[in-house]
């Protein structure tokens, strides 16, 4: 009777508990979708194979198993698990969870230490793990969900390997699915549509997923229910955008090169993106300007205008109505002829001018308001342009000792067309002049 009881006490507590936390790997080959970081050819894999584990960094987006990755790993090899937080551990935990780990490694186990958030200790606090990682009491396993290279000490990073973790696709969160309704012994009620609708309003968060299919498990439903009564029911999930992290970099990197690209489009895409994530437009604003001027330039004059008025528009409407103005300029963008050549031309002039340093300036073009300055043959020999028969003196500007260079040279593209025959009159009436 005793043994009835505890069987039925234990299936209590496995029902009580959450299903993401019932559905956890037992074992390294159970984790989906991350083949390309646990395989045979994968550094983890690599590692495991070669009995040599070292101190790991796992970067990737929530709910793709860093920490049960990290669980397993310790399993692997038959290491002690402890996890921490970054946001909630202070100098005073780590110092006990350090003299901890050495007695533990006197007794003869290590110690795997999972520092979830790892990049939100700051430069002290990460260089507090590097004598113990060093000296073996640990074997540091990091998660963060940002870009390692920004948010660690390189200190840190040369003495970990970063693994990166994929966000789940359709077809893995599909098998999760499947373990789910394994797990539970019945079916989701959903039609195929309102089945894709679930999994792709968690966002590639295998977590998020599972939380989503034990909320609509619970519903008590007579039928099955299609996509629109599936998103009456639940509200989609927002998607993983950090105004200040990763993602905020990598949609306007995208953003800025699908204009580049002159893909409007893709690019309204990203803008839309950045938006939905909420991003505030006014910085938006402030780039779309940057790449007029960046990669679009004199090739189309009339790119940074539109920029600026859709800039002023968005301020006088505000949100959403000035969000269109913004859009239209992406569009703009997009479709203008692409030229650097004004970029690459000022970049080219600042070298110069660091590299020349203080080189004066020929003397026939200095002005002479003092007598002694006369005397000094300021100004003398200068040719007054407008006095030449086309306007053009071909006299030479650049500092006596320096070469004339070339920066600026224009594309056969919009209207630096125009511009590179201009630059091509004046450099042959400037031969004729030096002849």
């Amino acid at each position: 009777m005793a043994d009835l009881f505890d069987q039925e006490g234990e299936a209590e507590s496995l029902a009580a508990r959450p299903l993401a936390d019932r559905l956890r790997p037992q074992s390294l080959d159970d984790v989906i979708g991350q083949d390309s970081v646990l395989g045979p050819d994968g550094p983890l894999g690599a590692m495991l194979a070669a009995g040599s584990l070292g101190s790991l960094i796992l970067w990737g987006p929530p709910g793709v198993g860093k920490t049960t990755i990290a669980r397993l790993l310790a399993d692997a090899t038959d290491r002690h698990f402890v996890q921490i937080s970054a946001i909630f551990s202070g100098v005073a935990e780590l110092r006990k969870v350090f003299d901890t780990a050495k007695l533990r490694l006197k007794s003869g186990q290590g110690t795997l230490l999972f520092v979830d958030e790892i990049h939100r200790f700051n430069k002290a606090q990460q260089d507090g793990f590097l004598p113990h990682m060093e000296d073996g009491t640990i074997l540091l396993v990091g998660a963060t969900t940002e870009n390692p290279s920004f948010e660690l000490n390189a200190a840190l990073l040369s003495r970990a390997q970063v693994a990166v973790l994929q966000r789940l696709g359709p077809v893995e969160l599909e098998l999760l699915v499947q373990r789910a309704e394994k797990e539970l012994d019945r079916a989701l009620p959903l039609d195929g549509g309102a089945r894709d609708a679930l999994i792709d309003m968690c966002d590639g968060d295998g977590r998020a997923l599972l939380n989503l299919v034990e909320q609509v498990m619970a519903w008590r439903l007579d039928g099955k229910l299609d996509r629109d009564a599936l998103s009456a029911r639940l509200a989609r999930r927002a998607s993983q955008y950090d105004k200040s992290g990763d993602a905020h970099y990598n949609l306007i990197s995208a953003l800025h090169k699908s204009v580049r690209g002159s893909d409007p489009d893709a690019a309204l895409y990203w803008f839309a993106r950045m938006l939905e994530g909420g991003e505030d437009p006014r910085f938006l604003a402030r780039r779309l300007t940057r790449m007029s001027v960046e990669d679009i330039g004199l090739a189309e004059p009339q790119a940074q205008a539109v920029c600026l008025q859709a800039w002023e528009t968005y301020e006088r409407l505000g949100s959403p109505e000035g969000e269109l103005a913004l859009a239209q300029a992406v569009t703009y963008l997009a479709l203008a002829p692409k030229s650097n050549a004004g970029y690459v031309a000022y970049k080219a002039a600042r070298n110069a001018a660091r590299e020349t340093g203080s080189e004066p300036p020929p003397k026939h073009i200095l002005n002479a308001p003092t007598r002694l300055m006369k005397d000094q043959g300021y100004g003398d020999g200068y040719a007054y342009d407008h006095d030449a028969e086309d306007g053009f003196s071909g006299q030479n500007y650049f500092p006596d000792t320096m070469e004339r260079p070339i920066y600026f040279q224009p594309v056969e593209r919009g209207f630096e067309r125009e511009l590179k025959k201009r630059l091509e009159y004046f450099s042959k009436l400037r031969a004729k002049r030096d002849g």
